[in-house]
């Protein structure tokens, strides 16, 4: 950046520096009080010293709304983005990212966060603690799964999933309830399912656990450890309404289709307490859902009605 930039234009508040080959961003910018956009695209900025010392403590942290960074060489998100508490929009799309930080979370007035054309593999739980996050884009990525914290999003509007690994959702997805457009577009799941096959016996632990939700039997602090009243507490419903079971740590991997719009079956994962409850495997060609879906998730799948599968 040009020396004495700050001199020159003391109330600069938006400054676009895309497409000029930059490959790092001199000092010159912390002293912008105003800025509140700043657009970098499609440069070289990636490697050591792109960014100024001590951003993160510099007036612009503060006034600074929205930054774009993508189409750089950038291969982890830079820490000191991570103190830009003002931001509210953040693109970092196109660059060579291999994972999001769990310290995302501390960006809590972000609505907008772009990283598509990446290679990231995962998307860390810490992502739904975002309570401003409105649109969502992680398409064109590696990602095989969908944490289920995901559906605590529930500022969530645009979720972008287009071109990645998935091969199922979550059930909980269906709690976005304002969700209004989800693209899912060059995923495995469009084309073949999977099912975990495995089960792993139930533990001594597990078994009385199980006996103790189900019976009803009565248990107060006093009576055990404090670490067995800790798993009493996690105990899970099997979603299987003819079951009425509970499970802990063993349970079976299903996948379940739910209809979208009347033409649109996504594959939803679920947990059932034994094989037992396990229902016969639906496949892509079915036209009417599995007959084990609960009322609840027809509820839920009516409210989702509006989505858009892009």
């Amino acid at each position: 950046l040009p020396t004495g930039l700050s001199q020159w234009f003391p109330a600069l508040e938006v400054l676009d520096v895309s497409g000029t080959g930059l490959t790092e961003m001199g000092a010159e910018l912390l002293s912008l009080p105003c800025l509140h956009t700043l657009l970098a695209k499609n440069n070289r900025l990636g490697g050591p010293g792109s960014l100024p010392k001590g951003l993160g403590e510099a007036p612009l942290a503060r006034s600074l709304r929205v930054l774009n960074l993508s189409g750089n060489r950038f291969a982890d998100v830079p820490p000191m983005l991570l103190l830009l508490r003002g931001l509210r929009s953040l693109s970092l799309g196109g660059n060579r990212l291999h994972s999001i930080p769990p310290d995302i979370q501390e960006l809590r007035s972000l609505e907008f966060l772009y990283l598509g054309g990446n290679f990231i593999t995962s998307i860390p739980p810490e992502l739904a603690k975002l309570p401003s996050l409105k649109y969502l884009v992680l398409c064109d990525n590696k990602i095989q799964s969908i944490p289920p914290q995901l559906a605590q999003l529930h500022s969530l509007r645009s979720l972008s999933l287009h071109n990645n690994l998935l091969t199922y959702l979550p059930r909980e997805i269906l709690n976005l309830v304002h969700l209004e457009e989800l693209s899912l577009r060059g995923n495995p799941l469009v084309v073949r399912f999977v099912r975990d096959l495995t089960y792993n016996p139930p533990s001594l632990q597990e078994l009385a656990g199980r006996t103790v939700k189900t019976r009803n039997v009565p248990y107060a602090p006093s009576d055990l450890p404090d670490t067995l009243v800790r798993y009493l507490s996690l105990a899970s419903n099997c979603p299987n309404p003819k079951c009425g079971g509970v499970y802990f740590d063993s349970c079976v991997r299903q996948i379940k289709f739910v209809d979208f719009c009347g033409k649109y079956r996504l594959p939803l994962m679920h947990y059932l307490c034994s094989p037992e409850c396990s229902s016969p495997f639906s496949s892509a060609s079915q036209s009417s859902t599995s007959q084990s879906e609960s009322d609840s998730e027809d509820e839920a799948a009516h409210r989702m009605q509006k989505v858009l599968l892009g």
